[in-house]
């Protein structure tokens, strides 16, 4: 290169520098303008100005603040629907549950009361069996028409206390599936 041509470059570079040096402080003082800083210098027409710029800036700011809250309202209100969908469904099943609970405790209530009935009876039958069987510490071989109606008597008790126990326990046995149906479903 020649000398001619560096002295050039370097005036050129030069030139920049001090070009980009002035847009530097002149941005560095608008910005302290901004702030409320060195504004004492300026004029009523820049002071006009720098409040035009000011205002339009707080509008676009508070456009923007509005636009955000009225997403997050919208957010927040779908987020409420959703919420209200879901308690209903929860309340639903809440209710389905309460309804199956209240159905088996209705049928254990019933059992319950069938037991109670069901032990008297079988309580009565029992002593009114054991009480007609007496012990007889005589042995007697042989046909004994006296002691042949009495255990006729004490057979019918006994296939009618086993009828009866079998009823029953049947009817246990369906209200405990049952039971086992409503709490699987």
């Amino acid at each position: 290169m020649s000398p001619l041509s560096t002295t050039a470059n370097n005036s050129t570079s030069y030139r920049e520098y001090l070009k980009l040096k002035g847009k530097y402080e002149s941005l560095q003082r608008a910005q302290r303008n901004l702030l409320g800083e060195d504004l004492g210098p300026l004029n009523v027409k820049e002071l006009d100005q720098l409040e035009r710029q000011l205002e339009s800036s707080l509008k676009q700011i508070r456009s923007t603040k509005t636009q955000s809250m009225l997403d997050q309202l919208i957010e927040l209100q779908s987020k409420e629907h959703a919420l209200l969908e879901a308690n209903k469904a929860l309340k639903a099943e809440l209710d389905r549950i309460m309804m199956k609970e209240s159905q088996l405790q209705q049928s254990w209530d019933a059992s319950n009361e069938q037991n109670v009935a069901y032990s008297h009876q079988q309580h009565a039958l029992s002593e009114g069996l054991f009480q007609s069987l007496g012990c007889n510490p005589n042995l007697q071989i042989g046909f004994n028409p006296e002691t042949s109606d009495q255990m006729t008597i004490a057979t019918t008790h006994a296939q009618m206390h086993f009828t009866l126990n079998f009823v029953v326990v049947i009817a246990h046995l369906k209200i405990w599936a049952y039971g086992l149906w409503v709490i699987t479903q």
